[in-house]
C-alpha cells in the first residue's frame, strides 16, 4: 500500500455500527481528502468508476481527513517529504502538479477546511459533491491555490455553480462540523487508514475495491463482477 496517503494516527479496524452503513442495496463509498496527492492521482480512475456504476449503485464521497486541524507551518523536512509524494504521483499517473506551492515556507497543511467545503456543498447541492471535490484538487495541485482559505473555497464553489454566499453560510454553520465529524467517524469505523480507498457495500456486507492507488484497468473486473452478482 505504498501508493496511498496514510493517516498519521492509527485507527482501529472494527465493524461499523449500523448507523454508519450506507443502507440497503448496492453502494460504492469513496474515502479521500482533497489534499491527498494519491487521491488526485486517482481522480481519473474515480471518474471511470462513477461512470461504470451509473444507475446500478449509489455513490458516496466520504471525507476521511488526512491532516485535519494541523496548526504548525510545514518545515523543510515536511516540504521535502510531501514534494517527494507529489513527484511520485506525477510520474506514475501523469496528473499535473504546480510545484510552486513549495515556495511558500509559511503554508499550514491543514486539510480540515477543504474537507468541510466538500461537506458544505454536499449539503447545499448533493449532485455537485464530486465536482467540488475535484475542483478543490485541481485548484490545489494544478493551479497552486490555497484551499485552506475561505475566500478561495467560496470562489471554487461558485465556479461549479454553487452560490458563494450560500456556501459561506453553510461552511461556517455549526451543524457542518457535526457532519464532518460523522464522515471522519465513518472512515474510522470502516478501518480506512489511508487514501484513496474505495469500498463496495451491499446490505450489511462490504469489501474494499481499492486501498491506495489502483488503476481502473486493474479493478474493472472486480467492480463488474460485483455489479453483476
Amino acid at each position: 500500500m505504498s501508493d496511498t496517503c496514510s493517516i498519521p494516527q492509527q485507527i482501529p479496524n472494527t465493524a461499523p455500527p449500523r448507523a454508519l452503513e450506507p443502507g440497503p442495496g448496492k453502494h460504492v463509498m469513496f474515502f479521500g481528502d482533497p489534499m491527498c496527492s494519491w487521491c488526485w492521482g486517482f481522480s481519473p480512475e474515480l471518474n471511470r468508476i462513477t461512470e461504470s456504476i451509473r444507475d446500478r449503485a449509489q455513490f458516496h464521497v466520504v471525507m476521511g481527513g488526512l491532516r485535519p486541524g494541523t496548526r504548525e507551518i510545514w518545515d523543510e523536512n515536511m516540504r521535502g517529504y510531501i514534494r517527494h509524494h507529489w513527484e511520485e504521483v506525477n510520474a506514475k499517473t501523469g496528473q499535473p502538479f504546480d510545484f510552486a506551492r513549495f515556495d511558500d515556507e509559511n503554508f499550514v497543511y491543514d486539510t480540515e477546511p477543504a474537507c468541510r467545503a466538500v461537506i458544505a456543498v454536499r449539503t447545499l447541492a448533493p449532485d455537485k459533491t464530486l465536482a467540488m471535490y475535484e475542483a478543490l484538487q485541481r485548484g490545489f495541485y494544478a493551479e497552486n491555490r490555497d484551499i485552506t482559505k475561505t475566500d478561495v473555497l467560496a470562489d471554487i464553489a461558485d465556479t461549479i455553480g454553487v452560490n458563494a454566499a450560500a456556501f459561506r453560510d453553510q461552511f461556517q454553520a455549526k451543524d457542518i462540523h457535526q457532519d464532518l465529524a460523522f464522515d471522519f467517524q465513518r472512515t474510522r469505523a470502516f478501518g480506512v487508514q489511508g487514501f484513496p480507498a474505495v469500498l463496495c457495500a451491499e446490505d450489511d456486507q462490504y469489501a474494499f475495491l481499492a486501498l491506495g492507488y489502483r488503476p481502473f484497468t486493474d479493478l474493472q473486473g472486480d467492480l463488474q463482477a460485483w455489479l453483476d452478482a
